[in-house]
């Protein structure tokens, strides 16, 4: 079976990572970013991929930078017959692409030319795509820019958020991934060169995007909380304070309301949007607290609100 150098670091990758094992590939080194400490706690916690990497006695590496790195001098020497990314998080230096023995191909979240860069499945829900998909795609240089070798496309549903897109995907793109690696032994790979013109681009999320804008339409907002479901989460701004909201409907009836005003607090918790659109609150997380559903925050902080009372800061 063909040897790889794997490189990944969430669930996306470890799940790609977990079938190429189960298939019989050689993994002889996985590459993952460093352990972080999160919380307030400050807990170190090591990447999903590195995680399953272990679990299977694999070899791990986790520079801080990869280019120039000890580790790439030690990966260069393995010159596998693939190398292999899915959701990394960092460049590949050029020499290092050039080591593998039959080609450098990465997993990608989205339908390429659509969606180059680091959020795609982000951007996928933000802008009310109606179906997103992976590539299977040629690295090169250029950010993801490669020749496309397969794709599969996969529809967003009104429910999905980023977090279940991922897992989707993650999926779709391990099986049509397993499906493509042995076109490339048998010679009936095809390739397909990406169209420049169609070309869109999805930078990582920064945080002013975080924010609700009251400019946003009740849909417009509601895209945004799912996109940035299950991290970093959006917040509008409740009394100078941020008040996240991970889970909400746009409703179909309109308001007088200005924008950001309480429409009601009466079993359901509604905000009127720009254009007269209402959205209907149904998980959040005031600041200093955990998670909620709506009932919850009702039967506290919620109740001392009132009806026609602007609570939103712009």
């Amino acid at each position: 079976m063909s040897s790889v150098v794997f490189l990944g670091t969430p669930n996306f990758g470890s799940v790609v990572l977990q079938g190429l094992i189960e298939q019989g590939y050689e993994i002889k080194a996985v590459v993952t970013q460093p352990d972080k400490r999160v919380g307030r706690k400050q807990v170190v916690h090591q990447s999903a991929v590195k995680e399953t990497a272990l679990k299977h006695n694999l070899p791990v590496y986790q520079p801080a930078k990869l280019s120039g790195s000890e580790e790439l001098a030690e990966l260069m020497k393995i010159e596998p017959d693939f190398i292999i990314t899915a959701a990394y998080g960092q460049f590949l230096p050029t020499k290092f692409l050039k080591s593998a023995k039959v080609a450098p191909v990465n997993v990608h979240g989205s339908l390429l030319p659509k969606y180059r860069g680091g959020a795609p499945i982000q951007y996928s829900v933000l802008n009310g795509d109606k179906e997103t998909g992976v590539t299977i795609m040629e690295m090169v240089k250029k950010m993801d820019a490669g020749d496309i070798f397969a794709q599969k496309a996969l529809p967003i549903t009104d429910e999905d958020t980023s977090g279940t897109l991922f897992d989707k995907l993650s999926i779709l793109g391990r099986d049509l991934l397993l499906e493509t690696l042995p076109k490339f032994i048998d010679g009936t790979v095809t390739r397909t060169v990406q169209d420049e013109d169609k070309v869109v681009f999805s930078p990582n999320i920064s945080k002013d995007q975080e924010k609700i804008n009251l400019s946003m339409t009740a849909k417009e907002a509601n895209n945004l909380i799912r996109a940035l479901n299950p991290d970093p989460g959006a917040y509008f701004m409740l009394g100078g304070k941020r008040f996240k909201v991970w889970k909400a409907k746009p409703l179909t009836e309109k308001t007088s309301f200005p924008a950001g005003t309480l429409v009601t607090n009466k079993k359901k918790f509604v905000i009127s949007m720009a254009d007269g659109s209402q959205l209907e609150l149904l998980e959040v997380q005031p600041t200093g607290k955990k998670k909620m559903n709506i009932k919850d925050y009702l039967n506290g902080q919620g109740s001392h609100f009132t009806s026609g009372d602007k609570i939103i800061d712009e």
